[in-house]
């Protein structure tokens, strides 16, 4: 009876198969929403430059403030879209969001003038805030002990979209600048179709907030939720000066890797390919053996000590073999990220994931807009300066130094988590998740049919 309710009802609780087609599903969609992204990264300056009637400095202010206004879209509706999720789900939430980012992509497509494409950008970031929506889904559906795994295979998505996605926006820009926007139509909403079919609700009845709570779905009600929660609140520290420092890249590195090292696109588009390649392997192989040898804790302070080094050896690195050469160490960064995730999932209850990963998402995106103005700034000063010396890698100097607090807050927080938490974080290790991404799902459990099969 639970498999014929299961094929007529989408939300129903799924059978074993759909356990697993529900975390690939996950997965799939934050690789979509990645692709999405990245597609129209190479033609979106040179179409405002259009805009602007070819006008460089003029474009660059632009692209400055369509970065601004997209980070600041993410903070004040991710929060949102948690509550929503806490409330009603997050089946209805990932759902409208894919819907929402085609429909964007499509009007982005057709748009003649600047102020409509700023307006579809705008819309971007409201509708891309599903990413509190789908680490909720995955704290419900994950033992505690399979978290980091968990959150490890997402990143898996993040690294194959920076690595692929550019390429093939820039192929397509070179066909018609268009043509990007209309790929990413077509991924967003065959997105939201399979997901209609496949995507089961992770969360209970029962589990679910009683009501929408605006107190708590604003972004500064959704922070002062961590009030209740001062360990989680230390460790959305550490997420948000880890995102700050990440802007480092998408704001300067091109600029910097031609100012630096005389690079040209080609080189630049290797490079990130590398990154992206080195991060796939870091959090798809390497979060679960780390982590289930050392547990979250020093995960978390392995990463963020890998990271510091690593762009302390970028700022130096005087050619870009020697940038190169610190790759992979600064690829260990990436075991940090689903660790603390993981830490943190812990420490809420299971009615608040939602409002959880919508205050992590909101502080991001304010690191985001503080980051999209301190690394530009800094290096257009460096470049002023004409300094190629020691000092022309201030950028990754600075992101270092943030880092490097990160880890000294890490540290004394993770020190005074509860011995309960501490002992939760060691895994077993298990297969190796590069075997097949949806092997993962199939330890995962589904509250839905837990929940029905009890009763």
């Amino acid at each position: 009876m639970l498999m014929d309710n299961a094929a007529t009802n989408p939300t129903a609780a799924p059978p074993p198969n759909g356990r697993r087609a529900a975390l690939v599903f996950i997965f799939i969609t934050l690789l979509i929403d990645i692709l999405s992204f990245g597609l129209i990264i190479p033609v979106l300056p040179h179409l405002i430059k259009n805009f602007v009637g070819g006008d460089t400095s003029l474009a660059a202010w632009w692209y400055m403030a369509f970065a601004v206004v997209f980070m600041a879209m993410q903070f004040l509706f991710t929060p949102i879209q948690g509550a929503l999720a806490d409330r009603f789900g997050r089946r209805p939430i990932i759902l409208a969001s894919n819907l929402g980012l085609g429909l964007d992509f499509l009007m982005m497509a057709l748009v003649n003038t600047l102020p409509l494409l700023f307006i579809g950008r705008v819309i971007s970031g409201i509708t891309s805030a599903s990413f509190s929506a789908s680490n909720a889904y995955v704290a419900d559906v994950t033992p505690p002990e399979k978290r980091a795994q968990a959150y490890g295979v997402l990143g898996i998505a993040f690294g194959i979209g920076f690595v692929i996605a550019p390429v093939i926006g820039g192929f397509l820009g070179e066909i018609h600048p268009r043509l990007p926007f209309w790929a990413a139509v077509v991924m967003s909403l065959t997105n939201f179709c399979y997901g209609f079919f496949v995507l089961p609700e992770s969360l209970t009845p029962d589990k679910r907030s009683a009501h929408f709570d605006w107190a708590h779905a604003n972004p500064f009600g959704a922070l002062k939720l961590l009030s209740r929660y001062p360990q989680v609140l230390g460790l959305v520290c550490v997420v948000a000066l880890i995102a700050l420092v990440h802007m480092v890249y998408p704001t300067t590195f091109v600029l910097y890797a031609d100012y630096r090292f005389g690079w040209g696109p080609l080189m630049v588009g290797v490079t990130l390919a590398l990154v992206g390649v080195l991060q796939a392997v870091v959090q798809g192989v390497l979060v679960k053996r780390i982590v289930g040898k050392f547990g979250e804790r020093r995960t978390l302070l392995f990463g963020l000590a890998c990271g510091t080094l690593g762009l302390v050896l970028y700022a130096l690195a005087p050619s870009g073999y020697w940038f190169w050469a610190a790759m992979p160490i600064a690829a260990l960064w990436g075991t940090a990220q689903p660790a603390a995730q993981a830490m943190m999932s812990h420490l809420v209850d299971p009615r608040e994931q939602g409002r959880l990963q919508g205050a992590v998402a909101s502080t991001s995106s304010i690191s985001g807009i503080v980051g999209a103005f301190l690394f530009p700034s800094t290096l257009a000063l460096v470049s002023g300066s004409h300094d190629h010396g020691v000092w022309a890698g201030a950028t990754f100097f600075i992101a270092a130094f943030v880092l490097g607090i990160s880890l000294l807050l890490a540290w004394y927080i993770s020190a005074h988590l509860p011995a309960s938490i501490t002992a939760a974080t060691v895994m077993t290790p298990g297969p190796d998740i590069t075997e097949e991404v949806a092997a993962v799902t199939s330890e995962l459990r589904s509250p839905v049919q837990e929940s029905e099969a009890r009763s």
